[in-house]
Parts: C-alpha cells; structure tokens; sequence
C-alpha cells in the first residue's frame, strides 16, 4: 500500500499551500521537482498521515546554513514521530521516511544533511545495508545508528542502544555542533 503525500509551496508571507496530492514517494518526488522548477519559494514533501517532512527544495542557502538538517531512516512510524519531537525544539529540521526503499527515493536527489539517523526496529542486515548506501552516497555526513541491545552497525560513526534516549540525544547534539554541512559525495 503506497503512502500519500502532500507537495506544498511555502508562500513568501510564511503560509503553506498544498499543491498536490500524490500516491507514492516516487510520484510526491516528481510532483515536487515539477513545482520547484515553476517557483523560487520553498517546497516540500509532506506524509500526509504523520505530516513528517520528507523532502524540500528550494531552500534558501542562508536558512540552509543557519539550520541543521537530520535525515531519519525509521522502520516504525510512532518511534519516528517521538524522535521528530524531541529534535524540533532544538530548531532542527527533520525528515523521515519508513524504510531503506523511501529513504533511497528521497535522498537520490543530493541535498544538504548534516546527520543521518538509523533507526532500531528492523533486522540488523536491513540496517547495516542502509548505513553502507549512506556512506557511499553521503561519505562527509555522520551517521548514527540507534541499536537494539547487544547489536552495532558497523560503518556508522555513532552506535547507541535504543533505550537510552539521553545517550543518543547528546550525541546528536554533539554532531551537530561538530558538523561541517555538505551535500552528497
């Protein structure tokens, strides 16, 4: 079953006006892409469901600069909403996706990130197969992988057990502090 999307054009007074909306990461891809070539204001791709941010164009490189940007690669959507929570306040934005199939959707367009996340819920393999696409595609950007107990992904910089949100959060900040912002290899 395809998720649905909402393709929104952010106007220049601050208000949000959905433009479409699509079945699929591919089809709210395209629909995106399409808007971003007949505007300069900011667009996005929104889950229709979670309203999880999942992808933007068009963003102005100052507020690119002056943000930090994490890409969340989750396998359970409640665990993706409560991380998004606790990250939005520290003035982050945030984009995730369900699985390695959206997240490859979303991320095969290079774009700026400054953190990529790895969520716990799905097989180990699932999850090392992710971070390796991850370093390929993004070799300057850390990636933190949030592990069931007694498990690591090898390849990521970051390795935390899941049920130690405070562990994980400083480290994110850590990142963050230390991150050189960069777009894809």
């Amino acid at each position: 079953m395809y998720r649905v999307y909402e393709v929104i054009e952010v106007l220049p007074n601050g208000s949000r006006q959905t433009v479409a909306v699509v079945p699929g990461l591919e089809f709210a891809k395209a629909a995106l892409a399409d808007l971003a070539k007949r505007t300069h204001d900011e667009c996005m791709a929104v889950d229709a469901k979670t309203h999880q941010v999942v992808m933007q164009l068009n963003v102005e490189s100052a507020k690119l600069q002056a943000t930090k940007r994490v890409f969340q690669i989750a396998y359970d959507e409640g665990v993706a909403l409560l991380r998004t929570q606790l990250l939005k306040p520290q003035s982050y934005i945030v984009m995730s996706v369900i699985g390695n199939e959206a997240a490859k959707v979303a991320l095969s367009s290079t774009q700026h990130y400054d953190l990529f996340i790895v969520d716990h819920p799905a097989p180990e393999e699932t999850r090392r197969e992710m971070v390796d696409w991850l370093r390929a595609h993004y070799p300057k950007v850390k990636i933190l992988a949030i592990n069931p107990l007694n498990q690591q992904v090898s390849n990521a910089d970051y390795n935390v057990p899941q049920n130690a949100p405070e562990n994980w959060l400083a480290i994110i900040y850590q990142a963050l502090a230390n991150s050189v912002s960069t777009c894809g290899g």
